[in-house]
Protein backbone atom coordinates (compact mmCIF):
# COMPACT_ATOMS: atom_id res chain seq x y z
CA UNK A 1 0.00 0.00 0.00
CA UNK A 2 0.78 3.27 -0.66
CA UNK A 3 1.29 6.07 2.25
CA UNK A 4 -1.27 8.75 2.17
CA UNK A 5 -0.16 11.13 -0.30
CA UNK A 6 -1.61 14.44 -0.41
CA UNK A 7 -4.03 14.90 -3.53
CA UNK A 8 -1.69 17.69 -5.29
CA UNK A 9 1.08 14.33 -5.20
CA UNK A 10 -1.39 12.22 -6.54
CA UNK A 11 -2.27 14.39 -9.36
CA UNK A 12 1.32 14.76 -10.18
CA UNK A 13 1.32 11.10 -10.99
CA UNK A 14 -1.34 11.11 -12.74
CA UNK A 15 -0.27 14.02 -15.13
CA UNK A 16 3.77 12.28 -15.07
CA UNK A 17 2.08 8.79 -16.13
CA UNK A 18 -0.34 10.37 -18.57
CA UNK A 19 2.82 12.56 -20.00
CA UNK A 20 4.88 9.11 -20.43
CA UNK A 21 1.84 7.20 -22.00
CA UNK A 22 1.01 9.45 -24.23
CA UNK A 23 4.41 10.91 -25.32
CA UNK A 24 5.21 6.95 -26.02
CA UNK A 25 2.66 7.88 -29.05
CA UNK A 26 3.98 10.47 -30.48
CA UNK A 27 7.39 8.85 -32.51
CA UNK A 28 4.93 5.94 -34.18
CA UNK A 29 2.50 9.03 -35.53
CA UNK A 30 5.10 10.77 -36.67
CA UNK A 31 6.91 7.96 -38.56
CA UNK A 32 3.47 6.38 -39.69
CA UNK A 33 2.54 10.37 -41.23
CA UNK A 34 6.16 11.20 -42.76
CA UNK A 35 6.41 7.49 -44.05
CA UNK A 36 2.79 7.50 -45.48
CA UNK A 37 2.59 3.84 -44.87
CA UNK A 38 0.36 2.47 -41.69
CA UNK A 39 0.58 -1.17 -42.99
CA UNK A 40 2.45 -2.80 -40.24
CA UNK A 41 0.00 -1.23 -37.46
CA UNK A 42 -2.89 -3.73 -36.61
CA UNK A 43 -6.31 -1.64 -37.25
CA UNK A 44 -7.77 -4.60 -34.56
CA UNK A 45 -5.61 -2.90 -32.01
CA UNK A 46 -5.92 0.50 -33.19
CA UNK A 47 -9.37 0.40 -32.79
CA UNK A 48 -9.38 -1.01 -29.50
CA UNK A 49 -7.01 1.14 -28.30
CA UNK A 50 -8.67 3.70 -29.49
CA UNK A 51 -11.93 2.65 -28.17
CA UNK A 52 -10.30 1.76 -24.54
CA UNK A 53 -9.04 5.27 -24.48
CA UNK A 54 -12.41 7.03 -25.77
CA UNK A 55 -13.73 5.11 -22.53
CA UNK A 56 -11.05 5.98 -20.12
CA UNK A 57 -11.64 9.88 -21.10
CA UNK A 58 -15.16 9.50 -20.45
CA UNK A 59 -14.21 7.50 -16.60
CA UNK A 60 -11.94 10.79 -15.85
CA UNK A 61 -14.55 13.26 -17.10
CA UNK A 62 -16.89 11.27 -14.27
CA UNK A 63 -14.65 11.01 -11.93
CA UNK A 64 -13.64 14.32 -11.81
CA UNK A 65 -10.00 13.65 -12.52
CA UNK A 66 -8.00 16.02 -14.75
CA UNK A 67 -4.94 14.20 -15.44
CA UNK A 68 -7.21 11.40 -16.84
CA UNK A 69 -8.79 14.07 -18.86
CA UNK A 70 -6.07 15.37 -20.48
CA UNK A 71 -3.58 12.54 -20.72
CA UNK A 72 -6.64 10.62 -22.31
CA UNK A 73 -8.03 13.79 -24.58
CA UNK A 74 -4.59 13.53 -26.23
CA UNK A 75 -3.98 10.01 -26.53
CA UNK A 76 -7.20 9.37 -27.91
CA UNK A 77 -6.09 12.73 -30.45
CA UNK A 78 -2.91 10.45 -31.43
CA UNK A 79 -4.32 6.75 -31.54
CA UNK A 80 -7.30 8.06 -33.94
CA UNK A 81 -5.14 9.96 -36.37
CA UNK A 82 -3.05 6.33 -36.20
CA UNK A 83 -6.15 4.41 -36.73
CA UNK A 84 -7.27 6.86 -39.31
CA UNK A 85 -4.33 6.52 -41.16
CA UNK A 86 -4.26 2.88 -40.71
CA UNK A 87 -7.84 2.80 -42.24
CA UNK A 88 -7.23 5.18 -45.08
CA UNK A 89 -4.21 3.01 -46.16
CA UNK A 90 -6.68 -0.12 -46.53
CA UNK A 91 -8.86 1.22 -48.80
CA UNK A 92 -6.55 3.25 -50.74
CA UNK A 93 -4.95 1.53 -54.02
CA UNK A 94 -1.03 1.26 -53.43
CA UNK A 95 1.27 2.77 -56.02
CA UNK A 96 1.83 1.11 -58.72
CA UNK A 97 -1.16 -0.93 -58.55
CA UNK A 98 -3.91 1.83 -60.66
CA UNK A 99 -4.36 0.52 -63.61
CA UNK A 100 -3.85 2.35 -66.96
CA UNK A 101 -7.27 3.57 -68.46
Amino acid sequence: MLPHLPPAAVDALGYAAGTLTTLAFIPQVVKTWRSGSASDLSATMLAAFTGGVLLWLVYGVAVGSLPVVVANGVTLTLSGVLLFLRLRHAVRPRRGDRRES
